[in-house]
């Protein structure tokens, strides 16, 4: 008899931690300086999802080490969803770029759920001689290393479509990284490189300025707020698509229940009309896949920049 009711508590406690979460604040790491991509996400989730339940869901910026700083907390953290991780495509990239093992993102995390995506915008000095991408990698082919890229920093998403470019472009440019998005964009608006990847949130306004001028967009397909800038695969890499994008993680163990519960609350927090609005400007189109679909689209990201990194050889210590 003691042995059935061991079982029955046992099976009945996830159900229970799930529908009763949450009943205190909620932490939402994002390993990462306030002001960028990834907390701007991280904050409009954490506003409808207070709103939505009761309970404060407070962002706490931990950055460091290339974003492992805030995410080995996580990791480290009880799977009881009070301690949650936002992290971007890099989260999945920078183990395989450094010397020392740093995480396990399958092993040491819980995947809840994809939270959305940004196109990247590939942008130079108006004084580049070309209109488009296209002409400008006809202009790198033809003056060799000459052209510069700059990056927010290595292992970065903009690093990493720039190195994709250049890969399957079979292009001799150099990439120069920064310490943040800022300087590098200042750097190429001032003329001292030619270009730069970054996500649109970051770039858009700068070209809308003049400042900066659109070559193309690293989507799958052109975008409604700069419809006449072509893609990355209509300048000539055929197939070219790279998106920076966002998830919400757990620490590894979390019960299923608790997950599912999780995602479900943070998928009707991106549907909200506010956050719609307020992601809309940024260019974010919204996913909230469930944790099985985000699982297979990481593993699908992991070989994708496997065969980058090593055929770019890209290190990051």
């Amino acid at each position: 008899m003691r042995t059935l009711l061991a079982m029955s508590f046992a099976l009945a406690a996830p159900l229970a931690l799930g529908q009763t979460f949450p009943n205190k604040p909620v932490r939402i790491v994002v390993p990462y300086p306030a002001g960028g991509t990834v907390d701007a996400v991280a904050r409009v989730v954490a506003q409808r999802l207070s709103e939505n339940l009761g309970q404060q869901f407070i962002v706490d910026n931990r950055p460091g080490a290339s974003g492992t700083l805030g995410s080995k907390l996580v990791a480290t953290s009880a799977p009881d969803g009070y301690t949650l991780l936002v992290q971007a495509s890099t989260f999945v990239a920078t183990p395989m770029l450094m010397s020392t093992k740093t995480y396990d993102i399958e092993k040491d995390f819980t995947a809840i759920t994809q939270l959305g995506s940004v196109p990247m915008l590939v942008t130079a000095h108006p004084g580049v001689p070309a209109k488009d991408l296209k002409e400008f990698m006809a202009a790198i082919r033809t003056e060799p290393g000459k052209y510069t890229f700059g990056t927010s920093a290595v292992g970065s998403a903009s690093h990493l479509a720039e190195e994709a470019i250049k890969h399957e472009g079979k292009l001799q440019f150099e990439i120069i990284p920064y310490k943040g998005t800022a300087p590098a964009l200042t750097e190429v608006m001032g003329g001292h490189i030619n270009a730069m990847v970054d996500a649109l949130p970051s770039t858009l306004p700068h070209v809308k300025s003049g400042k900066l001028k659109p070559l193309a967009v690293t989507s799958a397909k052109r975008i409604s707020a700069l419809p006449d800038v072509p893609t990355v695969a209509e300048s000539g890499l055929n197939g070219f698509e790279m998106v920076s994008w966002y998830g919400l993680w757990g620490p590894a163990n979390m019960p299923a229940e608790l997950t599912q519960r999780i995602q479900k609350e943070v998928a009707k927090a991106l549907a909200s009309e506010r956050a719609a609005k307020v992601l809309g400007e940024y260019g974010f189109t919204a996913t909230a896949s469930q944790p099985a679909d985000f699982i297979a689209y990481i593993r699908q990201e992991k070989a994708r920049f496997s065969t980058l990194i090593k055929a770019s050889n890209i290190k990051l210590d």
